[in-house]
């Protein structure tokens, strides 16, 4: 199918070149000024008459019977910005859009609807996707032609080519758009399994055996030369190492945590993770922090940590939550989306990594007398070479080690390390900083709930715990309407767009976290509402899986199932999860039968590419291992629940209460007064209840 779709786009683009005289134009038409968006106010002042997606402008082609171009991308993309500059602050181009087509300026992370689609129909034709996103379409929202970045050059030709092609034979794009929205519709196309389905122990590890011989042994992460954190694989293969006691897992994880705390990946002087690396050893990012990969990567780290009490991970969560809190975190408690790659150099020009880089010079000039030691230690030498005698600061050696090396006693170095950052820090504060995307998203919030709340269990700072409340409150209090729908988006006060199954399936997830270790049964509650208003307004009773949009949300060419797990979670993974806990929470048997039932939709993907399906593996290793439940009950939950958080157990669930009554039914006829028990259960059958923790704990691990 993509061979086929590739030869119709080349078609498409072997038509006559015609130039066009560059001409002022009129930006009174640009209606973007009047959105909240942050990349939609940067294209507010292009010569392109630019609308936002919504139906008026969709109206508005189909009575035109214009092509629409859709142009997706986000705040802090690099690449975006290089297109706008060449292309859409261009006046000659400028004019071409806006004399054949409507022009839509879409945020992916506003509009992650309308990323999903064309996405798809780039990848379909390309074989391949990113962005900016730049999709051409019929008036009625089917596509013809998309890419990712172009040129000026390239971007004035498509847009010739297509429209002339559009008035001269419009049968053949009519011809084109058919195949490809149909492409788009059956892809991931999810059928009810009716098959008997049983995640087993040995298929659990001969899926993790395949996924090994996909490892970098070296630098960590997988085989590539383009790193991703991935922390939803991280995450299940430090839960496999550690219920399977598999010591090549361990080994793999424990070297890529280290070499991305180590890379130019993670900034090492203010803390937090760019979104990916350029090159394999973790060093070049492009340079844009988004909140999402930060607040997973915490949760991550967190768990690594209490796993290992390696202090390298704990360093880690807390300078990634200092950065997190320092430029991240509204006075609201909410949390905003992103810093640019981007920021202003010395020249007053706009330059990727402005912020981040350093030149050997003024590194010389900050460190002095320690520069020596000091250029060791970052490789500040061809290992932590850039681009044009720019160095991003990058480690090789733990302290341990190189303190060894250079006969120095360890809290030396601690100490110097210490004073470089801090006067680092006091340089940065010279630089002009990367734009901030202040936009607030339900789904990313949630993550950085969790994010927190893990370095709770791990870290035991009590400031962790309130900013996770805080923040829950604030989307109680702005994001969530009575009958327990979202709205996905908060700016400038304003809560808007209605929200996604991403929205709902991590914010439901976050609740139970915090019930987890609040004990305050209305995150619980909470949970529980939304999990009935997403299968009232969500649910695919066809398939049993979850559509990406509401069932009432009909602008789209197609309703995505989205199931794979990238660099955020599948909706309909932490779904599965989730009723899978609810479940138990509550006896509902309504919510084991959905969950059972998804997993069984993807049992042969789970297994067989457990890379992306990596948080379908806990799921099916929730059924192929045991899994328990644990009570605590009694004056003392509280104290013994924190107690039980000095441990790294992934397959449990927790409950307490330190009364009589409670609304969850895992709970019932568990107390006794002035008593405090434990009760550890399996799937409702529970053994002998324990006063103490340790008997609790060689409970579970027997």
């Amino acid at each position: 199918m993509f061979k086929s779709f590739k030869i119709l786009t080349i078609n498409l683009l072997m038509l006559f070149f015609i130039s066009c005289k560059e001409k002022s134009i009129d930006t009174s038409k640009n209606e973007l000024a009047k959105e909240t968006s942050p990349y939609l106010l940067q294209h507010a002042k292009n010569p392109v008459n630019w609308k936002a997606w919504n139906d008026a402008t969709l109206k508005l082609a189909k009575e035109e019977g214009k092509l629409m171009i859709i142009s997706i991308g986000y705040s802090a993309c690099h690449w975006c910005h290089v297109m706008e500059e060449e292309s859409f602050e261009n006046d000659s181009i400028a004019k071409i859009m806006n004399d054949n087509f409507i022009n839509i300026k879409v945020d992916r992370e506003e509009r992650p609807d309308v990323d999903n689609v064309y996405m798809n129909a780039v990848q379909l034709m390309t074989g391949s996707g990113g962005w900016p996103l730049n999709c051409i379409t019929l008036p009625d929202g089917r596509p013809i032609f998309g890419g990712t970045y172009f040129t000026k050059n390239q971007w004035q030709k498509i847009l010739i080519d297509i429209s002339k092609l559009y008035k001269e034979n419009p049968d053949k794009t009519i011809e084109f758009a058919e195949k490809l929205t149909k492409g788009i519709q059956n892809s991931e196309l999810i059928t009810l399994n009716k098959s008997e389905v049983n995640f087993k122990d040995a298929d659990i590890k001969s899926s993790v055996e395949k996924w090994k011989a996909n490892f970098d042994t070296i630098y960590g992460g997988n085989k590539e030369d383009i790193k991703f954190p991935m922390p939803n694989s991280l995450d299940f293969l430090l839960r496999y190492g550690h219920q399977f006691e598999d010591t090549s897992i361990n080994t793999q994880l424990k070297t890529t945590l280290t070499k991305m705390a180590f890379g130019g990946i993670y900034d090492q002087i203010n803390g937090g993770f760019s979104r990916y690396s350029t090159d394999k050893k973790w060093h070049i990012p492009h340079f844009e922090k988004m909140l999402y990969d930060n607040a997973q990567l915490v949760s991550l780290y967190s768990k690594a940590y209490l796993e290992s009490k390696n202090e390298l991970y704990k360093t880690i969560v807390e300078e990634t939550l200092g950065f997190v809190d320092k430029e991240l975190t509204a006075e609201n408690g909410a949390f905003y989306s992103s810093l640019d790659a981007d920021s202003k150099n010395n020249k007053n020009e706009l330059e990727e990594g402005a912020y981040y880089y350093w030149t050997r010079e003024e590194l010389k000039l900050l460190i002095k007398d320690d520069y020596q030691l000091f250029e060791k230690y970052y490789n500040i030498n061809e290992f932590g070479l850039w681009e044009k005698e720019r160095f991003v600061l990058i480690r090789n050696s733990p302290d341990l080690e190189f303190s060894k090396k250079n006969n120095l006693d360890l809290e030396v170095i601690k100490l110097k390390v210490k004073n470089w950052k801090s006067t680092l820090k006091k340089a940065r504060l010279k630089k002009a900083k990367p734009n901030l995307d202040d936009k607030v998203l339900t789904s990313w919030n949630a993550l950085m709930i969790k994010g927190y709340v893990d370095a709770y269990k791990a870290i035991k700072k009590d400031d962790y715990l309130k900013k996770a409340i805080k923040n829950g409150e604030f989307i109680i209090n702005n994001q969530l309407k009575k009958d327990y729908s979202l709205y996905r988006n908060y700016k400038n006060g304003k809560s808007t767009i209605n929200a996604y199954s991403e929205d709902y399936a991590i914010l439901i997830d976050s609740f139970i976290s915090l019930y987890e270790v609040t004990l305050d049964e209305k995150w619980l509650l909470t949970a529980k509402k939304m999990m009935n208003y997403t299968l009232a307004n969500f649910f695919n009773s066809e398939n049993n899986m979850f559509n990406f949009t509401s069932n009432k949300s009909n602008n789209l060419i197609s309703k995505k199932v989205k199931v794979i797990d990238g660099d955020l979670p599948s909706p309909n993974s932490v779904l599965a999860n989730s009723l899978f806990k609810l479940s138990l929470y509550f006896s509902d048997k309504k919510y084991t039968e959905i969950a059972k039932q998804m997993g069984a939709n993807l049992h042969k993907d789970i297994l067989n590419s457990p890379l992306n399906y990596s948080n379908w593996m806990h799921l099916a290793l929730n059924y192929a291992r045991p899994f328990y439940e644990v009570a605590i009950v009694g004056e003392n939950a509280k104290i013994i629940n924190n107690e039980l958080y000095n441990y790294y157990i992934p397959n449990i669930i927790v409950a307490g209460s330190t009364k009589e009554n409670s609304s969850i039914e895992l709970l019932e006829n568990k107390y006794i007064e002035d008593e405090t028990f434990i009760y550890v259960c399996n799937l409702g059958t529970c053994k002998l209840p324990q006063k103490s923790i340790d008997k609790a704990i060689l409970l579970i691990k027997k």
